[in-house]
């Protein structure tokens, strides 16, 4: 089980959102190129930023400590990225600055050609995000929900050769009320790629929980405001789950 310290980018902060909400922001740090390299001092095997501003305005808007993280960290651990992606352009520029990986979250609802065309340009590096409130996809940073069921979307993109889908449960997120693990396991169930869990980490009870669901096809979990806050310790979790001790 992959524990993903979470880097949220607003205003060229490091910020946690409760539910997705902008003006629900709290800033933990002025420098996230300092926060990525703090957690993979700490173990961090990946990192998983978001451009929040680039998630509304649907183009990148953190490139300065987008590309300050990448210098610092890009060497030792691979670096994933959504918010903002709605174009090739912007996924082979993300890529030539050292991001692994890609992550295609509105575009890939609004246009599901876009992850196939990105999958053949980008093999291997491409991830569809997938938020979803009461089990319907949410777009434009959350902002819209859809009328579109997160299961039956994934499925969608299961065989255009995306590398994983990480699901948000966006009424848990930044929330610390625990993960959702009967949706993500089900989901994890209906796909043929790992889905990675996103909102709601809290304590080693998720990740104790997330472990016991590891062999459905739950690879990894995202960790936001827990870590932050110090009610997860990253490194003893994340030995944890490598120790089978969860």
């Amino acid at each position: 089980m992959l524990l993903i310290p979470a880097i949220d980018l607003k205003g060229g902060q490091c910020v946690r959102l409760q539910q997705g909400l902008m003006d629900r922001a709290t800033v933990f740090s002025d420098e996230p190129a300092k926060m990525a390299l703090h957690w993979c001092q700490q173990g961090a095997r990946r990192l998983h930023l978001v451009d929040l501003d680039g998630a509304f305005a649907g183009k990148p808007e953190n490139m300065i400590s987008i590309k300050a993280i990448l210098e610092q960290v890009a060497d030792n651990v691979p670096v994933q990225l959504g918010g903002g992606v709605r174009d090739l352009h912007t996924i082979e520029r993300y890529l030539q600055l050292g991001l692994s990986y890609v992550i295609i979250g509105t575009a890939a609802v609004k246009n599901p050609q876009f992850v196939r065309q990105a999958c053949a340009a980008f093999p291997g590096q491409i991830i569809v995000g997938l938020d979803a409130k009461d089990g319907m996809v949410a777009i434009d940073g959350w902002a819209k929900v859809t009328d579109l069921h997160v299961t039956e979307l994934a499925k969608r993109f299961a065989d255009d050769g995306i590398d994983s889908i990480i699901y948000t449960d966006i009424g848990r997120d930044g929330m610390m009320g625990g993960v959702n693990i009967n949706a993500t396991v089900k989901l994890a169930q209906e796909v043929a790629v790992p889905v990675i869990a996103s909102g709601g980490m809290t304590s080693m009870a998720d990740v104790e929980a997330l472990c016991a669901i590891a062999e459905q096809g739950v690879a990894g979990a995202i960790v936001g405001r827990a870590i932050y806050e110090g009610s997860l310790d990253l490194a003893i979790a994340q030995r944890m789950a490598d120790q089978n001790k969860c």
